[in-house]
C-alpha cells in the first residue's frame, strides 16, 4: 500500500497527525486517544508502518512510533508538482478569459 492509499482512513491520518505534533509515541499513547480496540489501533499501525508513513522501534515491550520525513516529503513533492500544473492550467484559463474579454471589448465598438 502507497501512502495516501494510507492515509485515504480518517483515523490513519489522526493518528500521522498525533504523531507528527508529538514527534514519538508508543502505541498505547497513540490509542489512549481514539474509541477503537488496541488491535484496530495495531492494525492502522501496521497499514501506516508498511506505507513507510511511520517509522517503529522497539525498547523492550514498547514500539514507539514516529514520523518517516522521507516518506512525508515524497508526498509533499508530488503535491507540489500537481499544484504547479493546476497553476499552470489557471494561467492559461487567466489569459484565455483576458483574450475573450479584450475580443468582446473590441467588438463592441
Amino acid at each position: 500500500m502507497n501512502a495516501f492509499a494510507a492515509l485515504a482512513d480518517d483515523t490513519r491520518r489522526e493518528i500521522v497527525r498525533l504523531v507528527a505534533k508529538n514527534g514519538e509515541l508508543t502505541s498505547t499513547e497513540i490509542g489512549q486517544n481514539f474509541k477503537i480496540s488496541p488491535p484496530a489501533i495495531s492494525h492502522h499501525l501496521k497499514i501506516l508502518k508498511s506505507a513507510k508513513v511511520l517509522n517503529m522501534k522497539k525498547e523492550a515491550q514498547k514500539r514507539i512510533y514516529s514520523l518517516n520525513g522521507s516518506s512525508i516529503n515524497e508526498m509533499e513533492d508530488w503535491l507540489l508538482d500537481i499544484i504547479d500544473l493546476w497553476n499552470k492550467r489557471l494561467d492559461k484559463l487567466d489569459k484565455y478569459v483576458l483574450k475573450i474579454k479584450k475580443e468582446r471589448a473590441r467588438d463592441k465598438k
